[in-house]
């Protein structure tokens, strides 16, 4: 797929995530690299702040949403987000990388998941 993207990376989010309730009753932290494919072009915008995606609102968005209520999965907040993004008209797909450290002997855990509009 070509397309002009958009990249958040390395957003951190305080979330409520993970199997066991203990896990999940304590905030801790998850990093996002968010890819948003846009419908148009950036040659085409003419510098307007309403042909785009407003990078400091998407992060926002995000942040909010991952705090929003607590989830078991990585997998399951990826969908939330994936999903949230794709219902913007100006976006044409979305990638989500997740990352949670979690493990002993290893740098994060990592979901990703990637979808496009049909």
């Amino acid at each position: 797929m070509t397309g002009d993207e958009i990249h958040i990376l390395g957003l951190e989010m305080p979330v409520r995530i993970g199997v066991p309730e203990t896990e999940r009753a304590a905030w801790q932290t998850v990093r996002a690299d968010i890819t948003v494919t846009l419908e148009g072009e950036f040659d085409k915008m003419q510098d307007e702040l309403d042909s785009t995606l407003d990078y400091e609102r998407a992060a926002n968005e995000a942040t909010a949403l991952a705090a929003s209520r607590p989830r078991q999965l990585l997998e399951t907040l990826a969908a939330d987000l994936v999903g949230h993004f794709l219902r913007d008209d100006r976006v044409r797909a979305v990638e989500v990388l997740l990352r949670k450290r979690i493990l002993p002997h290893t740098d994060a855990v990592a979901v990703r998941l990637r979808r496009e509009k049909r």
